[in-house]
Formats: structure tokens, C-alpha cells, sequence
């Protein structure tokens, strides 16, 4: 039987904040912070092989409820004028345990992360995800990206094959020059 993929459950606006580099963005431009979380999860739940979903308050949004499936591994989740990540991602984390899933919820709010625990989930920290997603994007420069910087270097015919055979390969180009 093929093992199903463990589930991340994200609290969107309280990863933001926690993560330095994603609270300085959204200080200046919250749907910007918004688009460069969900790609890097998207990317760290491609490798890992994570079935994520992230979850956003609607506090902060002018839009309706709604789910953004970014791939068949990745859904965004912008909650109800009302309802709370945190309550979207309680009622989440019961289906999915209930279900069998093995489920890790992403936040650093106490409370929160007491509720999950009684249902079941694992806790992740928001600062916890964010070293690993560090270390995933090091291990990515160290093992994939040299391989495809390599240095590309000619490969020329005339370096391996005979010098009179070159010579009338040669002839034969000039012949059709004219």
C-alpha cells in the first residue's frame, strides 16, 4: 500500500510575521509577503513531497471566501469575513486526522497549537519551518544548481576525428561557399 503524503497546515499571516524576511516585506506589501510564502512552500512541499495548505484570514483581504488550488499539492485558503485561520485550520486538522492523514500545523500561536494537539496533529513553529526551508534552499544550491551552471564548452568534430578526413570535410564546405 503506497504511504500517503503528510499534510502541512499553514497559518498564512502568522508565518509571515514571524519569518524576518517575509515581515519586512509585508510591511511594505502584504500581497507581495502572500505570493512569496506560497512559493516557497510550494517548492519546499514539491521536494519534500508535503500535501500544504495554507490559510489566510479574511481580516485581511477584501476578497470572498474562496481555495486557490496552486497544484494538485498546494492549496491556499482565504477564510470567510468572520471566521479565523485558526479556526479553518482546527476544523481542517479534525477531517484530516479523523481521515488517517498525519497532519503537522504551522504557527507559533500558543493557544493554537494546544487546540492540535488535543486533535492529534503535530506542531511545527513558524520559525522551526522557516530553518527548514533554509536548509532545504542551501541543499538546493549545494546538490542541483552547480550541475546546471556548469560550464558549457564546445564540442567540436574536428577535435576528434582524422586530420584528412577534416581537410576533405573542409574542402567539401568551401566547395559549396562558392
Amino acid at each position: 500500500m503506497k504511504r500517503r503524503r503528510e499534510c502541512f497546515l499553514i497559518d498564512g499571516y502568522n508565518v509571515i510575521h514571524a519569518w524576518p524576511e517575509l515581515s519586512r516585506l509585508a510591511a511594505i506589501e502584504l500581497a507581495q509577503a502572500r505570493d512569496q510564502l506560497v512559493h516557497l512552500l510550494t517548492e519546499y512541499g514539491a521536494f519534500e513531497q508535503y500535501d500544504v495548505t495554507i490559510v489566510f484570514d479574511a481580516l485581511f483581504t477584501i476578497d470572498e471566501a474562496h481555495e486557490e488550488c496552486h497544484t494538485a499539492n498546494v492549496v491556499v485558503v482565504y477564510t470567510a469575513a468572520g471566521e479565523t485561520a485558526d479556526s479553518r485550520i482546527e476544523r481542517l486538522t479534525y477531517e484530516l486526522v479523523r481521515d488517517g492523514r498525519e497532519v503537522h500545523v504551522v504557527t507559533s500561536d500558543g493557544a493554537e497549537q494546544s487546540v492540535i494537539l488535543g486533535a492529534g496533529a503535530y506542531r511545527l513553529p513558524a520559525m522551526e519551518l522557516w530553518r527548514r526551508i533554509q536548509k532545504f534552499r542551501e541543499k538546493l544550491k549545494k546538490e542541483y544548481l552547480p550541475s546546471a551552471r556548469q560550464r558549457v564548452e564546445r564540442n567540436e568534430i574536428l577535435t576528434r576525428i582524422d586530420k584528412g578526413v577534416a581537410a576533405q570535410l573542409d574542402k567539401l564546405r568551401r566547395r559549396g561557399e562558392k
